[in-house]
């Protein structure tokens, strides 16, 4: 018999026949067994529900979320136009907005199941003010979410006049991860450039790469070999991603299957944000319209780790959207064609481990005994089911602490019976 602060029971787990009880004390799980003997602290009855590790979420800009129609809305949908506005509402940026915003998105992830999170700071601005308040932020909500900042020079390295020197700033003030824009550099020769100096710092400083790559419909923007053999010759590997590389969509096969090669062969990260891509790509194009995906399903046949993200929650890019993973997976199942029962839970898993995986925090994840009690449980029985009904999650446990309860909505039918 065990003693723990909490133990949840008849957990229906991921790839595990028959249900569980889970134990979990001083913020670790202690036990996991189909029925455990206990005596005191607080009692979940799950009753055969989903229980998983929290979402992950691979890739946000916190320090823009929740600006939507500031100063104006996006009216063309297009990535230009929303650089154009942002570049607009940063000049106003303030520590507590940021902050403010931040932490608000924050606690949407969180209450939602999200408990791991890499947001991207543009730091184009000599004020630094919004990789300055991510950094508080990460500080101060430590304790029940995990934060990672990327140092993003949204105008590009090059592409302003001391943007090269801010970036190496932010990896001195503290930045987890080092990121670029290549495909809107000014020149391909600045965008090569670009991807260089980025290794040459995360070398320096020993830090994490996370490169928006060819995030553009142009079927010869093709910085991402440029990533995958600097990924490759540094021995960096997997502690680089190309996030959205949506041009990978438009290439000829021909090229493609070559370039397949190379991405095996530097094991980078990949992430899509089905959402977004989904929605600013593809704008210039009559019929045909590209979906404007990157090859999901085809990256992950090959063994290589995909995860996703929402991008932007309420912001100048995409005026939507609430944060939610379980959304982000619906999107790539569909727009990605992967409706197979194994492609399904494929996209679950790019919501949850794959991510982990992606963030380096595979240490502080996973559903095993020793690991620190992270975990979600939700309104499902399965990931199929989950994603399907973009099932509610009912609690949220952080650290070891309930952090979140949520009640799945409830239909009382009143109509004359059939």
């Amino acid at each position: 018999m065990i003693s723990p602060e909490m133990v949840l029971r008849q957990c229906r787990l991921l790839n595990h026949d028959g249900d569980v009880d889970i134990a979990i004390q001083d913020g670790v799980i202690q036990a996991i067994a189909p029925r455990l003997e206990v005596f005191g602290g607080q009692e979940l009855a799950v009753q055969g529900k989903l229980v998983s590790p929290p979402f992950v979420e691979s890739h946000i800009h916190l320090d823009s979320a929740l600006t939507v129609g500031e100063p104006r809305w996006n009216q063309s949908g297009t990535l230009f136009e929303g650089i154009d506005i942002w570049r607009e509402r940063k000049q106003s940026l303030t520590l507590e907005d940021v902050k403010q915003r931040a932490t608000a998105t924050l606690k949407l992830l969180a209450q939602q199941g999200t408990l791991f999170v890499r947001s991207h700071a543009d730091v184009s601005e000599p004020s630094l003010t919004a990789l300055k308040a991510l950094l508080e932020v990460r500080e101060a909500v430590k304790d029940w979410i995990t934060v990672q900042v990327v140092a993003f020079p949204q105008d590009g390295i090059y592409g302003s006049p001391g943007n090269d020197a801010l970036i190496e700033t932010a990896m001195e003030m503290g930045a987890d991860g080092v990121g670029g824009i290549p495909h809107y550099e000014l020149t391909r020769e600045d965008g090569v450039q670009s991807v260089h100096r980025i290794f040459d710092l995360a070398q320096q400083y020993g830090r994490l790469v996370d490169i928006h790559c060819d995030e553009i419909d142009d079927d010869q923007s093709r910085f991402l070999e440029v990533v995958a053999a600097c990924a490759l010759r540094s021995g960096l590997g997997d502690r680089v991603t190309a996030s959205h590389t949506t041009a990978f969509a438009a290439y000829n096969n021909a090229y493609a299957t070559k370039l397949m090669g190379l991405l095996e062969r530097s094991q980078i990260n990949f992430v899509a944000n089905p959402l977004i891509n989904i929605t600013l790509q593809g704008r210039a194009d009559t019929y045909p319209k590209r979906r404007g995906i990157t090859r999901v399903k085809e990256l992950w046949q090959r063994g290589l780790n995909v995860s996703l993200g929402n991008d932007c929650v309420q912001d100048p890019w995409y005026n939507l959207g609430t944060g939610n993973m379980l959304a982000v997976a619906s999107m790539a199942v569909h727009a990605c064609h992967m409706t197979g029962q194994a492609e399904i839970d494929a996209c679950y898993a790019m919501a949850t481990h794959h991510g982990a995986k992606t963030l380096q925090v595979e240490d502080q994840y996973g559903l095993e005994v020793g690991k620190p009690a992270n975990l979600i449980v939700l309104d499902a029985d399965s990931p199929y089911d989950a994603i399907r009904r973009c099932a509610t999650v009912t609690h949220v446990i952080s650290r070891g602490q309930l952090l979140a309860q949520t009640q799945p909505a409830a239909t009382t039918w009143l109509g004359v019976d059939a």
